[in-house]
């Protein structure tokens, strides 16, 4: 299929439709509002029927997205950092019901503010609800991830964060398709009750979100989103996250760094790429885009 020119957001979009969603769910918020716009726009999506909708506010476009991946259908779900305070309550309680059809939040951040009243991490939010987070570091591997997002996503019968940035969500690049999927049949789970989180089904539901810590982080050491290139120098390791990654080899036009480099886009952190690092250089040097 031939490239397209697109925004960050809009490879996000176009990947959603490309891999078989069934819905998407938002609230509109700058640097996310774009992604939910070009589905609207599409007139591919309206051929295959694609519910695309704005909502009252982030805890009702993840509550209907949830709903839609309780039934078996892929959706997605979109909102600025903030608005992932919001949706906060749904967002923390779909890990412990756990997902049937794959389900991603998409999570656009907003490093210094431009427009936006703090810069919060969402990460950190990831890390506490203890679910996979996908940070991609350039508009083709945002394209590539949402297909990898909702494979992880109905491997683990979990939800996925993928989280951009501004900078990433409103830059253009050349982005090469792959072949639309089907959208899944409806299917409700075979165990209808880890829906309902009453104290008794609650904490077994919880106990099995602890059990796939161990997954997610087998998961994310075997990541091919996760790597280590070698360099010549020891005597400096750099870890670049996400689209710091991008600006690292931006300072280096034939893209040869002479230090170790572990790249993370995948999260939990590759605790073996960073112990490798660690122990193999000097000193190290972290890049993100993030919370200070």
């Amino acid at each position: 299929m031939q490239k397209l020119l697109l925004l960050g957001d809009e490879a996000i979009a176009q990947a959603a439709i490309d891999a078989g969603i069934s819905g998407i769910y938002s609230y509109p918020g700058t640097p996310s509002t774009e992604i939910t716009e070009y589905v609207r726009a599409s007139p591919e999506a309206k051929a295959k029927g694609i519910v695309a909708s704005w909502c009252a506010n982030e805890k009702t476009a993840a509550e209907t997205a949830l709903g839609m991946s309780y039934a078996g259908k892929r959706a997605i779900t979109c909102m600025k950092h903030v608005g992932l305070n919001v949706a906060a309550d749904l967002f923390m309680n779909s890990t412990i019901t756990g997902a049937n059809g794959g389900i991603l939040f998409v999570v656009a951040d907003d490093p210094t503010m431009h427009s936006s009243q703090n810069e919060q991490d969402s990460r950190v939010y990831g890390n506490f609800a203890m679910l996979p987070v996908l940070e991609p570091s350039n508009q083709q591997e945002a394209y590539d991830m949402v297909h990898y997002g909702f494979d992880l996503s109905e491997k683990f019968q979990i939800p996925v964060m993928l989280r951009i940035t501004t900078r990433l969500a409103h830059s253009r690049a050349g982005i090469a398709r792959i072949p639309s999927r089907e959208q899944n049949k409806l299917q409700l789970p075979s165990n209808l009750r880890q829906f309902v989180l009453l104290p008794s089904i609650a904490r077994k539901q919880y106990k099995q979100l602890i059990e796939k810590q161990e997954l997610f982080n087998k998961e994310s050491n075997n990541s091919p989103y996760n790597t280590y290139t070698t360099g010549t120098d020891k005597s400096l390791g750099i870890v670049a996250c996400g689209i710091a990654y991008n600006y690292l080899m931006e300072n280096y036009p034939d893209r040869i760094v002479p230090y170790p480099v572990v790249k993370i886009t995948q999260y939990p952190l590759p605790s073996n790429l960073i112990k490798q690092i660690y122990e193999e250089c000097d000193s190290l040097l972290v890049l993100e885009d993030g919370y200070p």
